[in-house]
């Protein structure tokens, strides 16, 4: 039987691999190039998010 005292160092989320993926699972459409107002944008979002401080955790 463990105790919490006894699991202390062992991190249950890596006690085994991640399992391969499936052979079935894969993109089944390649994605398309953005369109120039959507590269704008995200330009735009970009250089407003690094004008912006980061927010510090309390």
């Amino acid at each position: 039987m463990s105790t919490p005292d006894t699991d202390a160092g062992v991190d249950r989320a890596l006690a085994y691999p991640e399992p391969p993926a499936s052979p079935l699972y894969r993109r089944r459409t390649l994605n398309r190039p953005l369109r120039e107002e959507e590269q704008r944008r995200n330009r735009e979002l970009l250089l407003l998010a690094l004008r912006r401080p980061r927010a510090t955790a309390a």
